[in-house]
This record gives C-alpha cells, structure tokens and sequence, in this order.
C-alpha cells in the first residue's frame, strides 16, 4: 500500500487555498479536500508492516503548536514550474515532529529519501504552464488564518485515472511529551 504522514488542514483552509486557483492551461489543481502537509512519504508498504509503523508513529510526542503560511513557489524552479505550492515560516515544533516521523519510520525499515525537509503545500501539478502566467501568480499574496497542530496522519493514496484518492488510516494526537511544562 502506498502511505505518507501528513498534517491535515482544516475545512476552511482549504476551501481559502482552492480560491488561488488562476485561469493557467497545462495545470492540475489539487483537490481542496487533498491540501495537507506531508511530513514523510513513505512509498510502497507491505501491509504486515502496519502494525509495527502504527504503533512507532502512537509513540511520538511533542506539545502542539501552530502553523504559519508563507510565500508562494514553484518546484524545481520558476523557469520550469512543475509543481506550485504554498510555503510555511520556519518552525522548530515541525520540523521536530518531522524528525521523529521520519525516524519512526525508519525504524520501521521502511526507506525514505533523503532529502531535506521543506514543509510546503502541493496546490497544482504543471504539465506545461506558462512561465510567465505562473511568475504573476507567484505575486499573489493570500492572506491565511495560522493552523493548529495537534494531531498527524496516516494516509494511504491509491492512483486512479482520476487522480490520487486517500483515505486516513489512522489519526495520531500530539500529546505533549510528559517532562513537558503544560501551559495553564
């Protein structure tokens, strides 16, 4: 089964991100219902797995915190945009949780890439957009509420010819770690 780790965004927010959506040819806009944060996609896994990466990833802790969106962008670049996403402002708490799901998940023996993480939000996939469309679309400035995190994903997505469809297998809250100060 094909599984990632994600953060998920509320109703509102992405209903707010799908209003970016700009008259672009050569573009396939990512499902509102489909915008999330993915901390590790971890590919192909053998279903006897699951228990074992289930119970890693029930192991993480760490005190819930807040998201903050950022600019605009283009992978791999914006001479050759192929995929547009919304950015995030640093945040040690994420990149935090990121680090302990990657490392659950290694242990687990599931490989993942080794890239470094760059948390972002897929928006569209460009097949052949116009540069040019996509640099005035990169002014765009959206205005978006700050997202709290207190809880992450296991989604499996299975490919269909319409697209990617993902179902939450399992829901993970983020309760804080007990040497933690509790606020209150």
């Amino acid at each position: 089964m094909r599984l990632f780790v994600a953060i998920e965004l509320p109703e509102a927010v992405q209903q707010q991100l799908s209003l970016l959506h700009a008259e672009l040819t050569g573009v396939r806009w990512v499902r509102p219902e489909q915008l999330h944060l993915t901390l590790a996609f971890l590919g192909e896994v053998a279903e006897v797995q699951l228990g074992q990466l289930t119970e890693a990833l029930g192991q993480i802790r760490c005190q819930p915190f807040t998201l903050q969106f950022g600019r605009l962008g283009c992978f791999p670049d914006q001479r050759h945009p192929r995929v547009f996403w919304i950015g995030l402002e640093p945040n040690p708490a994420l990149q935090q949780l990121a680090q302990q799901v990657r490392a659950a998940v290694r242990a687990c023996g599931i490989t993942l890439e080794e890239r470094l993480f760059s948390p972002h939000i897929t928006l569209a996939r460009l097949k052949e957009a116009d540069p040019r469309q996509v640099a005035a679309l990169l002014t765009q400035q959206p205005v978006l509420p700050e997202v709290a995190v207190d809880a992450f994903l296991l989604v499996q997505s299975s490919l269909s010819a319409r697209g990617a469809q993902h179902r939450v297998l399992r829901r993970f809250a983020t309760p804080p770690h007990p040497t933690w100060p509790t606020a209150g």
